[in-house]
């Protein structure tokens, strides 16, 4: 399994309120936000970790140059970075998206805060999917909602059925701005588990000029993917300094 980092953008509210440091580098509960990350998906089986990062803050490229070179907590690890300033997720996304074409993977960007646990079991779950072939790839969702343009997640009407004792998780019929009749119990926690088909997707998406995350996801739809929605308890962002302590809280739950 590889796994994928969208580190590129400014974090510029974070400056406004007072936070100087780029955004990958903001610490939570002790260790930088891109840190976290790569030890959690090191501890997940990771074959190779891509990252992408923006040229306006060099000290995020310095630090990633020195893990590549140094290593993570002693140990060399497979971390390959990449250097751009893209307009949005999306373009990040398709900048590294080369690396992530003969492989499944799992994307997320550099401030998703979630709970260790659930996410190691999501990245069973999804495994188990793609062995049996009942999905093309398993978003994490989540029903708690701190979101400024929250994405909601509706579900197909019925379940998917799977091998006896499998988890059977619910797949996606669609991805909405809004949930005006309360159809969807989930929004997108932005974790998102692909097989190389989404490439495509990624492509067709750029191709015609969208520029949004939730336009690819909703890409992915259109196209016919199978995606599972897997459930955590509790996602959060650092889009704001007052959420670098409401994580800090979170993680200590």
């Amino acid at each position: 399994m590889k796994y994928a980092i969208i580190a590129a953008g400014e974090g510029s509210r974070l400056a406004e309120e007072g936070i100087s440091v780029p955004k990958p580098l903001v610490k939570v509960a002790g260790q930088c936000l891109v840190d976290r990350l790569i030890r959690v998906f090191l501890a997940n089986d990771a074959e190779e970790i891509v990252v992408v990062c923006n040229d306006l803050t060099p000290f995020v490229d310095e630090h990633l140059r020195m893990i590549e070179r140094d290593g993570f907590e002693g140990k060399k690890i497979p971390l390959r970075h990449i250097v751009r300033t893209t307009p949005s997720s999306m373009h990040s996304f398709y900048e590294m998206s080369h690396f992530l074409k003969d492989s499944p993977f799992v994307l997320t960007t550099v401030d998703t805060i979630f709970r260790e646990e659930e996410f190691s079991a999501y990245v069973k779950a999804f495994k188990a999917s793609l062995a049996n072939g009942s999905a093309d790839g398993m978003m994490g969702v989540t029903d708690y909602v701190d979101d400024e343009k929250p994405l909601y997640v509706a579900p197909l009407p019925v379940p998917p059925r799977g091998e006896a004792g499998e988890c059977q998780l619910p797949l996606i019929g669609n991805f909405l701005d809004a949930d005006p009749d309360g159809i969807c119990p989930y929004i997108s926690a932005g974790i998102y588990g692909l097989t190389p088909k989404a490439i495509d997707t990624l492509n067709r998406c750029m191709a015609e000029g969208k520029s949004r995350m939730r336009n690819f996801q909703r890409g992915l739809i259109e196209d016919g993917l199978r995606l599972k929605a897997f459930p955590f308890s509790k996602v959060l962002d650092i889009d704001h300094a007052r959420d670098v302590e409401e994580a800090e809280k979170f993680l200590k739950e």
